[in-house]
């Protein structure tokens, strides 16, 4: 069973959506952040990333970055640059990406189904990161950006939004810079409302496809309220955190591709050799740029030239998570001959969405690495049988395109 529930949003007068609008927090560096808010004093970037508002303060993580965000949130509900609903909603929330359609449900989710795992997780998170975004939302008292989840596509509750987004006007229609359209329709229906609730308790479980720290943040800052409140009802709104929930079908999964710094201390020719030594087929296809056509397949781009490497049938596991390609890259590659030993903290190790194109790792390898690697991307369907049998997937497995806006919707505690 999975549990969704309206609310009542803070979100953007339409005629200041186009300005609030921003990437999500955590897909930018600082400097990068401070650019895209430039000149725009209502972007969410201000609220999601405040420390670009304080260039003394050095520590993204200071507790004034967190008061300033709120601060922020206060100012711009003075200002009746955002708003607060009359009374609780659902949203239709549609994403367009070139040939790209996946159309959602903005709503709130359970805490509780987050903890006895009906809200599923196939990744590990960082505690640094997690504590980021207890504060963030704990001082701001409120979710301030939605965890994107999915489950397995129910035709009734695709038929109910198409047809309410083809029969009332959206809300904002807003394309971006980045060439993504971004459409809301709110549904304040109230027996509409309770149609979509009950259908979702229907389905028995929700994956998050992005979001990891921001979910497991969002839960404890729950449990912490209910530390604080000791009577509470369980009805409250800190029992519940904001999501974006989208059909699997709709989903797009990018591959997400590695550059290495160095060889190891290995030649290219002695590297390529190791390689092949490691249960790999390797041939040259030359300085044009190839995509892996399909699982098992990598291609690498080395000293100006493109390579394809064919994992042999002997040295793929025969188990779900063993056999992922980013795990084949890991364990027959980057650890045993290029020292690689834990991607998420090695800074040897870089990792580029494969949106950027094969062409940024040909830059990457022009400017400041030495290798790189292109990894055929997997399936939703392996995301949702990983988390269903409890697995945890590798490190920068998934890149999921296109990304949720941040500013468009705020939930309140």
């Amino acid at each position: 069973m999975a549990t969704i529930r309206a609310f009542r949003a803070v979100r953007p007068k339409a005629e200041y959506a186009e300005k609030v609008i921003s990437l999500p927090y955590d897909v930018m560096n600082r400097e990068e952040a401070a650019r895209m808010a430039e000149g725009n004093p209502y972007s969410f970037l201000h609220i999601c990333r405040a420390e670009i508002d304080m260039p003394e303060q050095k520590d993204p993580y200071a507790g004034s970055v967190y008061e300033k965000a709120r601060d922020k949130i206060k100012d711009y509900m003075m200002q009746g640059v955002l708003f607060r609903e009359e009374k609780p909603m659902l949203y239709i929330y549609r994403q367009i990406m070139g040939e790209n359609l996946q159309t959602g449900i903005v709503c709130c989710v359970s805490v509780d189904e987050y903890r006895d795992g009906l809200i599923k997780k196939h990744e590990l998170t960082r505690i640094d990161k997690e504590l980021d975004r207890i504060n963030h939302f704990d001082v701001c008292n409120a979710d301030t950006e939605p965890v994107f989840l999915t489950y397995r596509d129910d035709t009734r509750i695709r038929g109910i939004t198409d047809k309410w987004a083809d029969e009332h006007d959206a809300e904002y229609d807003i394309k971006t810079s980045e060439g993504i359209r971004h459409i809301l329709w709110k549904i304040d229906d109230e027996g509409k409302i309770a149609e979509i609730t009950s259908l979702f308790a229907d389905i028995p479980a929700m994956y998050i496809a992005d979001g990891h720290h921001r979910s497991a943040s969002a839960y404890k800052v729950g449990l912490k309220r209910r530390e604080e409140n000791k009577g509470f009802s369980g009805s409250e709104e800190f029992n519940f955190f904001m999501a974006a929930v989208f059909p699997a079908g709709d989903l797009k999964i990018f591959d997400y591709n590695r550059v290495i710094k160095d060889l190891n201390g290995l030649s290219e020719s002695e590297f390529i050799e190791a390689v092949r030594s490691a249960g790999f087929d390797v041939t040259k296809i030359g300085n044009e740029a190839r995509a892996p056509e399909k699982c098992h397949t990598f291609t690498m781009h080395l000293a100006g030239e493109w390579y394809e490497l064919t994992a042999r049938n002997e040295i793929i596991p025969n188990d779900l998570i063993g056999a992922l390609d980013v795990s084949i890259l890991q364990e027959k590659i980057l650890s045993p001959i290029l020292g690689i030993e834990d991607p998420r903290t090695d800074e040897r190790i870089g990792f580029v969405g494969g949106v950027r194109g094969l062409s940024e790792l040909e830059k990457r390898c022009a400017e400041d690495m030495k290798a790189a690697f292109a990894v055929y991307p997997i399936d939703v369907s392996e995301l949702m049988k990983a988390a269903d049998a409890g697995l945890i997937m590798p490190p920068k497995s998934t890149w999921f395109e296109p990304k949720l806006a941040s500013g468009l919707f705020m939930h309140e505690l």
